[in-house]
C-alpha cells in the first residue's frame, strides 16, 4: 500500500475518533454577537413537548444564558434572607447543560437595599449577559461593578471604581476584544466607555462622550467590528453612535442622532454597515457606513427607517436581509443594503429579547412567553407558535442543536426529541 494511502487513511481514522467538538455561545447573542446560530433547532415547544428538562432559577435576573464546553453561566439577583433593608446577592450561576442541575452559585457583589437606586419594572439587578473567553466567567453589574471568575466559580478580581449614577438601574453587557474587556456606562451624571485588563480588571482607558441628547443615560452592547483589518468597538449611547480605537480608546467616527437615548439594542455589522436603532422616544433604524472619520453624520447615514424600528431587540442580519422586531411585536425584512421594505407583519405579543437565526429560521420570544419560528426569506410565514406560559425578557442561547430559554423563575433547554 501506498506510503501516502496509509497516512491518509491514518489521519482519516484520527478524525473518526475525535470527539465532535461541541458549539458554544460565549456571549450575549453568540459567538458573533449578531444572533447567528450555526445548527438547526426545535421549530415546536410548549410546557412538555421538547422540553428536555425545567430548571427553577434563584432570585432575579434577565441576563441571558451563555455556554461554553457543556455548562451554561447566568447572573442573577438573589434577596438575601430575613434582611430588613432587602439586601441582595449578586451571584454568578453554572448548570450542567446535559442534565440541568446547578453546580455552583457564587456570589460576586453584596448590593445594599437602601443604598440601591430603583430599577424599572422590565429590569432587574442582574440583567448584562456575562461572557467567557474559556478560561474565565466575566460577570457585570454595571454601576455595581464588574468581576471575573474562573469557570469553578473562583473570584479572580473585582472592579468597583467606575461608578456612575443609573437611571432604571443596570443593562448593557461587555464585550472582549484583544486582552481587554471593554463595556459602555451611561448614566444621569457620567458617560463613558471604558476598558479593563482581562487578566486583572485594572482600568486601561476611560473614554468620556458627549452628545446633544437632552436625556443622557442608555444600556447598549458594543459590538466589535473589523474595518480594513482594524478593530473598532461600537457602541451607541444617548444622541449618538460611537467607534472607538481598542488600543487607545480614541473616538474614530460618531454618527449624532439627536434626543434619541435610553438605546439598548446591541447593533449588527454586515456589507460595511453598522445597523442599529436610536432608542427613545422615537426610535429611528440606520444603516451606517463604517469607514468614516470624525463626525459623519451628514456624510455616511447609508439609509434610514423610522416604521417598525424597534426600541429593545437587537436587529438580526442574514446574508442580504435583515430582520427587525419591534417591541410592539411588528416584524420587518428589508433588504440591509437599500433599506428596501419587503414585508412587515404583527407577529402578536411585547418584544424585549432579541432575534436568533438558525437553518433558515427566524426565532422570536415575546415577553408573554411565545416564542414564534418564522422562515427566512422575502415572503412573510409563520412556522410555529410555541407558548410558554411565562413571562420572558431574556434572549436566546442556542449550542448543538439545543435552545436555552430563561424565563422570570426557569431555564429551558428545547430540543427535538
Amino acid at each position: 500500500m501506498p506510503r501516502s494511502l496509509i497516512a491518509a487513511l491514518a489521519c482519516f481514522g484520527c478524525l473518526l475518533g475525535s470527539p465532535a467538538r461541541a458549539e458554544n455561545w460565549p456571549e450575549f447573542r453568540g459567538p458573533t454577537g449578531q444572533g447567528l446560530a450555526t445548527k438547526a433547532l426545535p421549530t415546536e415547544w410548549n410546557a412538555a413537548k421538547n422540553v428536555v428538562w425545567k430548571q427553577p432559577l434563584p432570585g432575579l435576573g434577565w441576563s441571558s444564558p451563555i455556554v461554553w464546553e457543556g455548562k451554561i453561566y447566568l447572573t442573577a439577583s438573589v434577596p438575601i434572607p430575613d434582611s430588613a433593608n432587602g439586601d441582595q446577592s449578586l451571584t454568578a450561576l453554572c448548570l450542567d447543560a446535559k442534565a440541568g442541575k446547578l453546580l455552583w452559585e457564587k456570589e460576586v457583589f453584596r448590593q445594599d437595599g437602601k443604598k440601591a437606586p430603583r430599577i424599572h419594572e422590565k429590569n432587574s439587578h442582574a440583567s448584562p449577559t456575562p461572557l467567557t473567553d474559556g478560561q474565565r466567567l466575566y460577570v457585570h453589574f454595571g454601576h455595581q461593578g464588574t468581576a471575573a471568575l474562573d469557570l469553578n466559580g473562583k473570584l479572580l478580581w473585582q472592579q468597583t471604581g467606575l461608578r456612575y449614577n443609573p437611571v432604571h438601574g443596570n443593562g448593557g453587557a461587555p464585550v472582549l476584544v484583544g486582552e481587554l474587556l471593554a463595556f459602555s456606562s451611561d448614566g444621569f451624571d457620567r458617560q463613558f466607555v471604558a476598558a479593563l485588563d482581562r487578566t486583572t480588571g485594572k482600568q486601561v482607558w476611560k473614554t468620556d462622550r458627549d452628545s446633544d441628547s437632552f436625556k443622557k443615560f442608555s444600556f447598549g452592547t458594543p459590538l466589535v467590528i473589523a474595518v480594513k483589518e482594524k478593530k473598532q468597538i461600537v457602541s451607541p449611547g444617548a444622541g449618538a453612535v460611537c467607534a472607538y480605537d481598542p488600543a487607545t480608546g480614541k473616538e474614530i467616527w460618531r454618527v449624532n442622532y439627536g434626543d434619541g437615548y435610553s438605546v439598548v439594542p446591541r447593533p449588527v455589522f454586515g456589507h460595511g454597515l453598522v445597523f442599529l436603532s436610536t432608542g427613545y422616544d422615537t426610535p429611528e433604524f440606520l444603516a451606517i457606513r463604517a469607514d468614516g472619520t470624525g463626525d459623519v453624520t451628514k456624510s455616511h447615514v447609508a439609509w434610514s427607517l423610522k416604521k417598525g424600528a424597534p426600541l429593545t431587540p437587537s436587529p438580526l442580519l442574514v446574508g442580504d436581509e435583515l430582520y427587525l422586531v419591534s417591541d410592539l411585536g411588528i416584524a420587518s425584512c428589508l433588504d440591509a443594503r437599500t433599506g428596501k421594505v419587503h414585508w412587515q407583519e404583527r407577529i402578536g405579543g411585547a418584544h424585549s429579547a432579541s432575534p436568533l437565526h438558525a437553518d433558515g429560521k427566524i426565532y422570536c420570544q415575546s415577553e408573554e412567553g411565545v416564542g414564534t419560528v418564522l422562515k427566512a426569506g422575502k415572503k412573510f410565514e409563520v412556522l410555529a407558535r410555541n407558548n410558554l406560559a411565562e413571562r420572558t425578557l431574556a434572549s436566546y442561547a442556542a449550542a448543538d442543536g439545543v435552545l436555552f430559554i430563561r424565563t422570570e423563575k426557569h431555564l429551558y433547554r428545547i430540543e427535538s426529541r
